[in-house]
């Protein structure tokens, strides 16, 4: 049995090797080389020396720092000898190097000071001078085979590994074959193998073999994780807890992996407030070198925040500082609210968010303290110190910099217009605003890299503060080049008509929020990403805008009940951008138990690729309207063009044939005039504003439109009227991402001399577009019989407040009043809100995947004799393609 060289190493205890061949370190002088050769080659005489103590001090011998005489004769070992007694040596080596042409040969000699017998001689021999340090190198490690008595290593095995392959072991250990046989090294790479992680033991052995020693390196493996099992949870799920872990079955069972995983799960109970948990483990050995990890978990009860308290707060009191903040103290209903959970990252935002308020009130030095969290069994306690420092309001306000092709106003006037020379104390938030709205009006004409930097000065005496903003517009910049990305479907010139700026142009910061804007209203992109890069010189920006598609068509259904249609459904298919163009196509079928209605429709946006949009309708309308039947059959052909900025005209043209028919006794007297086939020829113009950021949910702006509809007349036909329409909604956000919505309606109809005003072509409100809580015509006029005929007046009022429920989502919330009335021929119109039809309700809207879904239920204000009481629910859907 060979000769053990280590013992066992358990887990991080390494043993050094102790083999039988442990001397003293030998102590070696080494001599100048003497060189002979043709050629001036004399600084080898000491690189040779320097060469080989390096690789002898890697063996383990100290090399002896001695300046032996000049003129010592290399081959007088006696000489040699006494110089190496006089320099504390042990061995003293010499040599000659000789080059004859190419060729050359080196004669070593290695003196024992110590023993009489004669020198051992070392000879080799090479070409060439480039190959020098490879014979330099043997000569080294002959030298350590005299002196160190060293065999060579003939074998290297390894031993005891299953799972881990013997290459990836090999790989580490940095003795090959052929090196010279160390111990000391051994020892390093024993420690290499055991830092892989995967051995609980290590051992090495060494062996005899023909040409030098066989080494053989035992290692046992570390047991696998056969199951990993939870112990003793019940606030955290146990497929959540072992979310976190980063060990896996079958993974090596490693004692350092495992304390990790124990902290990783002492941190998971930490986010959720349970701060005083107890995580241990078990280890359960198995059969076949497997084990099995069970973690051990004792949860306490959860941790909650009892007190947050301030120190140094004499301006604000404690009550204002906390509705600051997101953090809260646990209140009567935390079970429900989640109040006093701990959240450190929203924590140390609050602190910021501190900070801002007293810098946003004149506390412009006010700093605010990294909170103190002190925990106290299940109670914890915050500490936020503060200081205030003095309130400091605005003083001078001016502006420093070149304002030419900028702007032509005066730099006063500028300064009138800036928010926060309108504020008696320093607001951080109003110069924020005043800094961006300034960068903005720089970047609009071109300097998209402008700097508009505050130099904010305090006078502690009269406690203001001197502010002044300086500009650094830097060149102009010009967009070399626009790049979209991300469109599958959507062809480029769709979208980049929508953009107000254009490649080797200004750079205009308005013109690309406007653009983005624009390609939102589109509706055709899930997300749009914006980035701009510099580009071949200073002054020229690369743009890229990368969309994200979503469906752009539509299969949508509504329905809903009333005592006219009982049951009635919608049905719509349609592509808002077919084949890619921004084209928009639809085929929409209603079918109720009175109406019938079914249109085919297109719009060209952008016919030619100009700004004029295009676009007509096909339609079959039949109607039963209790006392008479209408059926029609006609069309329209509709044009628009922008005029202003958000605003467009449009035009259209349509004409429908349609047939009065089944007319009872007790229909009205018009209608009885108009049966038979009648023939209706109108035009409309619309101006219409819209400045929405979104087509459905929206956040922000404004829609306004304003109708005239000229029938009959000079257009022919039997049926004539002129009817005006006007419209108005604004959207503005409110607070915690709310937003209000106020919405009007108004409408006149005119009947022409000679001419018929139909009844449908007359106001009606109700239904879940107008008034909800009522009925689709509910609110109208009625004849002397109790009939429906319809106002040639209306006026129709919407409030609304709408909140996120799940924002990512696109689930909102809303609460509605609603308002208005129709009213008869000769009869004022009374908007007084006593007077009006009201109705107030709730419901939600929802952007889902297969489309906007619509639900909502209104009830009747005031209801008068024989109306609900109870709530009226409508709906719409949509499904997308």
């Amino acid at each position: 049995m060979g000769k053990k060289l280590c013992f066992i190493i358990i887990f991080i205890s390494l043993i050094s090797i102790n083999h039988v061949y442990a001397k003293e370190t030998p102590r070696i002088l080494i001599i100048p080389f003497g060189i002979e050769s043709s050629q001036n080659l004399q600084y080898l005489s000491q690189e040779i020396p320097t060469t080989i103590a390096s690789y002898l001090k890697k063996d383990g011998a100290y090399i002896v720092d001695y300046k032996s005489p000049e003129d010592i004769k290399l081959k007088d070992f006696y000489s040699l000898k006494t110089i190496g007694k006089e320099a504390n040596a042990d061995y003293v080596i010499s040599g000659t190097l000789k080059f004859l042409d190419n060729d050359f040969t080196t004669e070593t000699y290695i003196i024992d000071v110590a023993s009489s017998k004669e020198p051992d001689i070392l000879f080799h021999k090479g070409t060439g001078i480039e190959n020098l340090i490879v014979t330099v190198t043997e000569i080294a490690k002959d030298i350590s085979k005299t002196i160190f008595k060293f065999h060579m290593i003939e074998q290297i095995i390894i031993s005891g590994n299953n799972r881990i392959e013997k290459d990836a072991i090999l790989r580490l250990i940095k003795a090959k074959p052929g090196d010279l046989f160390i111990p000391e090294r051994l020892s390093d790479d024993l420690k290499t193998i055991y830092a892989m992680g995967y051995f609980d033991d290590i051992t090495i052995e060494e062996d005899d073999g023909q040409l030098g020693k066989i080494v053989t390196f035992n290692v046992k493996e570390k047991a696998t994780i056969r199951e990993i099992k939870i112990k003793g949870e019940s606030a955290i799920e146990e497929e959540d807890i072992k979310e976190t872990l980063n060990l896996k079955t079958g993974a090596i069972l490693n004692i350092f992996k495992i304390k990790n995983n124990v902290q990783r799960i002492d941190q998971l109970y930490k986010d959720k407030n349970y701060h005083n948990v107890e995580v241990s483990y078990n280890i359960i050995p198995l059969e076949h070198n497997q084990a099995d990890l069970e973690f051990v978990i004792k949860e306490h009860e959860k941790s909650r925040i009892k007190k947050i308290t301030f120190e140094g707060n004499t301006q604000f009191s404690d009550k204002d500082l906390k509705k600051q903040m997101k953090t809260n103290e646990k209140g009567f209903f935390y079970w429900l609210t989640s109040s006093g959970d701990l959240n450190n990252e929203d924590l140390n935002q609050d602190a910021a968010r501190i900070q801002f308020f007293y810098q946003n009130n004149g506390y412009m030095n006010a700093r605010v303290s990294d909170p103190e969290i002190k925990y106290d069994g299940e109670k914890i306690f915050v500490k936020i110190k503060i200081e205030e420092g003095q309130k400091f309001k605005i003083g001078k306000i001016d502006i420093e910099g070149d304002l030419k092709d900028i702007t032509d106003t005066p730099k006063e006037k500028i300064i009138e217009g800036l928010k926060i020379s309108k504020e008696k104390f320093y607001k951080v938030e109003e110069l924020r605003n005043d800094i961006n709205s300034l960068t903005e009006m720089c970047s609009d004409k071109g300097y998209a890299y402008a700097e508009i930097i505050p130099k904010v000065d305090p006078d502690p005496k009269e406690l203001s503060a001197n502010i002044t903003f300086t500009f650094d517009k830097g060149k102009k910049v010009f967009f070399e080049k626009i790049n979209i990305s991300g469109n599958t479907k959507t062809r480029d010139k769709v979208i980049r008509r929508e953009l107000p700026i254009y490649e080797q142009e200004l750079y205009s910061g308005q013109g690309l929020k406007r653009g983005i804007r624009n390609l939102y209203k589109l509706d055709y992109f899930e997300d749009i990403k914006v980035n701009t890069l510099k580009g071949s010189s200073d002054d020229k920006m690369m743009l890229d805008i990368e969309v994200k598609e979503k469906p752009t068509g539509a299969f949508s259904f509504g329905g809903g009940y009333s005592t006219v249609e009982n049951l009635f459904l919608t049905f719509s298919i349609s592509q808002r951008n077919f084949l890619g163009r921004g084209q928009t196509l639809q085929a929409k079928a209603e079918m109720g138990g009175t109406t019938d209605r079914y249109t085919l429709s297109f719009t060209e946006p952008w016919l030619f690729d100009t700004r004029l949009s295009v676009g007509f309708d096909l339609y079959n309308w039949q109607k039963d309207y209790g006392s008479y039947d209408k059926d029609g059959t006609g069309g329209a052909l509709r044009f628009g063009y922008p005029v202003f900025d958000y605003t467009r005209l449009y035009v259209s043209y349509s004409y429908e044939v349609s047939e009065i028919r089944n007319v009872d006794i007790d229909a009205p007297q018009a209608i009885k005039d108009m049966s038979g086939i009648n023939v209706t020829s109108s035009v409309s113009t619309t101006l219409l504003y819209d400045s929405k950021d979104r087509i459905f949910n929206p956040t922000e702006g404004s829609e306004h439109s304003f109708t005239i509809q000229y029938t009959g007349g000079v257009l022919g036909g039997d049926i004539g009227f002129t009817k005006y329409l006007a419209e108005t909604g604004w959207y503005f956000p409110l607070f915690w991402g709310t937003v209000g919505f106020i919405h009007g309606r108004a409408g006149y109809v005119m009947e022409l001399p000679g001419q018929l005003l139909p009844v449908y072509e007359r106001f009606y409100l109700g239904g879940i577009n107008t008034i909800r809580g009522f009925n689709w015509k509910d609110i109208s006029p009625l004849d002397s019989d109790g009939a429906e005929i319809g106002g040639d007046k209306f006026v129709q009022f919407n409030l609304e407040f709408l909140f996120p429920l799940v924002k990512k989502a696109g689930l909102v919330g809303l609460l509605f009043i609603d308002g208005g009335n129709t009213f008869d021929n000769h009869e004022p119109v009374d908007i007084d809100f006593g007077s009006l039809r009201e109705t107030a309700g709730y419901g939600i809207r929802w952007y889902s995947p297969i489309g906007p879904i619509r639900l909502e239920c209104g009830y009747i204000l005031s209801p008068k004799e024989g109306e609900r009481t109870t709530g009226r629910w409508e709906f719409t859907m949509g499904m997308a393609f």
